[in-house]
């Protein structure tokens, strides 16, 4: 595992994120967390675990060259699978108890089938044009997509490890994830089943690449116990 001291992020809890063919979500994503740079400016999203740990996508950390991340004035660690896109944040004290979590999937885990239907949500554009602020709406946006089979480029950056074992991707015509929306959680019966790790910048990514939660729920664990 490597761990990575993050600098120059502000990571912040907030109720609202966006992604393209959105709707407001009737039930609100109250464990989103939103990451924000310093000089502004939304730069991923996350999950909140449980009162320590958030879990979210490592590229963006990478393509920002940071090092140190503040949860309003607290210090966080990050701790990455290399070479993998996924990260856990390990605050340096608890988040407030009420807030509200997102559960990994209890027991033996099983990826979503190819049809399945998954809830999206993030920060991203509010349609296909990122660099527009005008389309970046002001409340929660969640999208409804469907699990499909990785086509030969729909992968992460190609520094990480992607294969069929961790790696599964979501499509539906006019859903799309933006500049934004990676690090957020993919939901499928209330739980968390995957990471988004699409890395849109001038425009959207029409399939949704995924990190596929079941694979990594072991070392989640464990990094989450401390071992």
């Amino acid at each position: 595992f490597l761990l990575l001291l993050l600098l120059l992020l502000l990571l912040m809890l907030k109720l609202s994120q966006r992604i393209v063919g959105s709707l407001s979500c009737k039930k609100g994503r109250p464990y989103h967390v939103q990451v924000e740079s310093v000089q502004g400016g939304i730069v991923c999203g996350g999950s909140l675990l449980n009162t320590r740990w958030v879990l979210t996508a490592a590229h963006f950390f990478s393509i920002w060259n940071v090092l140190v991340l503040f949860l309003r004035s607290v210090f966080c660690l990050g701790v990455a699978f290399n070479p993998h896109d996924i990260m856990l944040i390990r605050l340096s004290q608890d988040a407030a108890p009420e807030l509200p979590i997102i559960k990994l999937p209890a027991g033996e885990c099983t990826r979503p089938g190819e049809g399945t239907e998954v809830q999206v949500g993030g920060w991203g554009a509010k349609k296909a044009d990122v660099t527009s602020e005008a389309k970046t709406p002001k409340s929660l946006r969640c999208a409804m997509t469907e699990i499909v089979s990785c086509g030969e480029n729909d992968k992460p950056d190609e520094k990480y490890h992607s294969d069929e074992t961790n790696t599964m991707c979501a499509f539906k015509p006019g859903v799309e994830a933006c500049l934004g929306d990676g690090g957020t959680a993919v939901v499928f019966e209330e739980f968390l089943r995957g990471v988004i790790v699409s890395k849109p910048v001038d425009e959207c990514a029409n399939t949704i690449v995924i990190m596929d939660i079941c694979y990594y729920k072991k070392w989640i664990d464990e990094t989450m116990r401390g071992k």
